[in-house]
């Protein structure tokens, strides 16, 4: 009895000492993404929290751990995540003066980036494209591994043609930053929001607020590792690279080349990735197509199977307003 006894005992604290390197593993995995909401008092969103709120629960309900980080903190009491950089009546020389500290303190590994309203009735609303650009590039110098999602600003009621030249200005040059190897991601706002949810026709209402953050998460979803699941060199059996091959009012062309960056073949692939609110695959070749937030390709039934070091590519039609733009896109394979 005494042997059991003290047999138990030893294969108890065995299962304890081995236990605790396996806590730490999961405590470590568990550690939240620090996302950034960085801009002026749409990202503030006054006492309803502005989108971070509906964020930050389809974020916790899809089963992410964030944590939004910032040195203000505004929105209802039982909003469990607060923080922010959304700075009332800011314009972009105001956050471009003040970001560094705010970069080097919190060290966010994702930012949203909307900002530029209010330079739209500024002094100088025809330079704001070029210093949204300052901005993002310095963020991206002194922070590279950062996704960095830049927003085009939603509607102003009364400035409606001087957003839309600004946002018009912004889209080439962000997809330009991302080309040549930066990590931003342009995300068409404006269509998401309409005007008959700006009450003072500038700030959402919560109707508002929540599409807001319907486009964020549809954004944030599309490009692996800003929410958390950080994907590592060589895991992919697979990548996809999008490009917007031509364009016109009110629709464009564009293709994703799938290739095989692993040692055996494959034998399928799915690739998903977001249009801008309101816009939609009509047309789709060399794939098979379902979904919307986000679209979801899966190969033919004659372009699955890719040997290693083989690509392949499939193009499409897109319908609906808003900038030419394919997000960033992922790709799995059974």
């Amino acid at each position: 009895m005494k042997l059991a006894k003290i047999a138990a005992v030893v294969l108890t604290a065995c299962a304890a000492l081995g236990a605790v390197p396996a806590a730490a593993a999961a405590e470590t995995a568990a550690a939240p993404v620090p996302i950034m909401p960085l801009g002026d008092s749409i990202t503030q969103g006054g006492s309803i929290g502005g989108y971070r709120l509906d964020l930050g629960a389809k974020l916790r309900a899809d089963g992410r751990s964030v944590d939004f980080v910032g040195s203000l903190a505004d929105g209802p009491s039982s909003m469990p995540d607060r923080n922010h950089e959304g700075h009332p009546g800011w314009t972009i020389a105001q956050i471009d003066g003040s970001v560094t500290g705010w970069l080097n303190t919190y060290r966010p590994r994702t930012i949203l980036l909307h900002i530029g309203t209010n330079d739209m009735y500024g002094s100088d609303p025809a330079g704001a494209p070029r210093r949204l650009s300052a901005l993002v590039d310095k963020i991206t110098n002194q922070l590279p591994g950062t996704d960095v999602f830049v927003a085009t600003i939603i509607p102003i009621r009364f400035a409606d043609q001087t957003v839309r030249t600004f946002n018009a200005a912004i889209a080439p040059d962000m997809r330009a930053k991302a080309a040549a190897g930066k990590r931003v991601h342009l995300v068409d706002m404006y269509p998401a929001v309409p005007i008959a949810d700006l009450p003072d026709g500038i700030h959402p209402n919560a109707t508002g607020y929540s599409k807001m953050a319907t486009t964020w998460y549809n954004a944030l979803k599309a490009v692996p590792g800003s929410i958390g699941g950080e994907p590592q060199p060589g895991d992919g059996p697979c990548t996809a690279t999008p490009r917007v091959v031509g364009s016109w009012n009110g629709g464009f062309q564009g293709e994703v080349t799938v290739a095989n960056t692993g040692t055996a073949a494959l034998d399928g692939w799915t690739v998903r990735f977001a249009l801008a609110g309101g816009q939609s695959v009509g047309q789709i070749w060399d794939g098979t197509v379902s979904g919307t937030s986000p679209v979801t390709v899966k190969n033919a039934a004659y372009n699955g199977a890719l040997g290693a070091g083989a690509s392949t590519t499939f193009g499409f039609l897109v319908s609906g307003p808003g900038a030419a733009s394919v997000g960033a896109a992922t790709c799995t394979s059974p």
